[in-house]
């Protein structure tokens, strides 16, 4: 499959292993993969995200601090933790008080899956991927199916992420990243086209 990615496509996937390894992470998901399209600069999915007020600076850091967030909350989004409220247990409350115990950042998520499949092959053994960041890549490949194109670009990445119901999908929304909007810039009946 990674033969059919684009140099951006494929430099977003690397991108996202070394997020996983600097934040000492056991797998590679969707987050990271989230991070790694913010890095991009000069590609479709960087024009689409500065389109939509995600440039360069402090609105891209802000992204950066909702997913730091949530991986302290154990990668719950803030929809579960307020699903969790709804029945009298404070999420906040709890991750204090685990971190009081066993130190900040204990309730990141563990390890998933075993990293085996085509994805392993791309990025060597170094991080295996979990079962979203999979997900995602695959429904990149459908997406670009979908439209026809002959490549799976980051754009189709980043349109896979806000199309999953998620972490990453409920902080883009948050800054006014929609799978919506992205479409209407990326791909017409908007003020801009991503070229």
């Amino acid at each position: 499959m990674f033969e059919r990615f684009t140099k951006d496509a494929r430099a977003v996937v690397l991108g996202a292993v070394g997020h996983a390894e600097r934040l000492d992470a056991e797998t590679v998901d969707e987050q990271h993969l989230l991070l790694a399209l913010l890095d991009r600069e000069a590609s479709r999915a960087s024009f689409a995200l500065t389109s939509l007020g995600l440039g360069r600076g402090g609105r891209r850091e802000s992204v950066r601090r909702a997913l730091a967030e949530a991986r302290r909350r154990g990668g719950l989004s803030r929809a579960d933790a307020d699903a969790l409220s709804g029945l009298g247990i404070d999420v906040s409350a709890i991750v204090s008080r685990v971190e009081e115990a066993h130190g900040e950042g204990a309730l990141q998520p563990a390890a998933q899956g075993n990293g085996r499949g085509w994805w392993a092959g791309f990025v060597g053994q170094r991080r295996p991927f979990a079962r979203g960041a999979k997900d995602v890549l695959t429904e990149s490949l459908r997406m670009a199916l979908a439209r026809k194109d002959r490549h799976i670009g980051d754009e189709h990445l980043l349109l896979a992420l806000t199309a999953r119901p998620g972490v990453p999908s409920e902080v883009l929304a948050d800054h006014g990243v929609t799978y919506v909007a992205l479409r209407r810039v990326l791909y017409g009946g908007g003020e801009a086209k991503a070229g």
